[in-house]
């Protein structure tokens, strides 16, 4: 299979830990998107693909609608999107994803857990050209699916590659057709499973099991703080 294939197998990994850090952080998730474009998700995409993705993660839906209430709170209005780059040991690239309401606070957390584990804060924009933006898109197939008359249908909203294995489909596009191949799928009558957007390094790197704990060290904090949403690597 293809290497989106093996992104989305290593993303079902235990990533995020406990569901004591899990929900929080798609919560953020949530408000944010409500916080942008609205409390209805019929007609907020973003908000809507948000609260798919927390169901698949068994996010109960009180805590969905709590964090849609948030989006109004007087705490929210300072919550923004920040993204961070790093090296760490051994030539792996970091991409780091958070969101915060304190952007010093962040700042100097993930400086802290780079710093104490042989790796490095880069300036924004220096793996700019390390890592490809793409769209994910899981979907179970029905019975009689046509992959290939699915695949034709679908070039125009933005398209790039489309898998199958054991009844799941994995649509991979450019980042842009995320939201244009979101809104084919469901006019569709297609129900998606998780939609996100990735960051593929173009390059893999691969190490040693001793290097690998290592960049686990580093992976673990990431994941353990608040503010990180997402960590990419330019790991194999």
């Amino acid at each position: 299979m293809g290497r989106a294939f093996e992104y989305r197998k290593a993303s079902k990994l235990k990533r995020w830990g406990a569901m004591s850090k899990l929900f929080p952080k798609l919560g953020k998730i949530i408000t944010m998107a409500a916080k942008e474009g609205g409390m209805d998700p019929d007609g907020n995409s973003k908000l809507r693909t948000a609260i798919i993705n927390a169901k698949a993660e068994n996010m109960p839906k009180d805590n969905i609608e709590a964090a849609i209430k948030r989006a109004t709170a007087k705490d929210t209005a300072s919550m923004l999107e920040v993204n961070f780059e790093g090296k760490a040991p051994h030539g792996v690239l970091i991409f780091i994803e958070c969101m915060t309401d304190n952007n010093t606070r962040t700042v100097a957390n993930v400086k802290n857990i780079l710093s104490k584990h042989g790796g490095e804060l880069l300036t924004n924009g220096s793996l700019e050209f390390m890592f490809e933006r793409k769209a994910l898109i899981e979907f179970s197939a029905a019975a009689d699916m046509d992959i290939e008359e699915l695949e034709l249908e679908l070039i125009d909203a933005g398209l790039e590659e489309i898998e199958a294995e054991d009844g799941e489909v994995l649509i991979t596009g450019d980042y842009t057709s995320f939201g244009t191949i979101n809104t084919a799928l469901e006019d569709m009558n297609i129900e998606i499973k998780k939609a996100t957007l990735e960051r593929i390094a173009n390059v893999r790197l691969e190490i040693n099991e001793e290097q690998q704990a290592d960049i686990d060290k580093i992976l673990e904090r990431l994941d353990d703080d608040e503010d990180v949403q997402k960590v990419f690597t330019n790991l194999a």
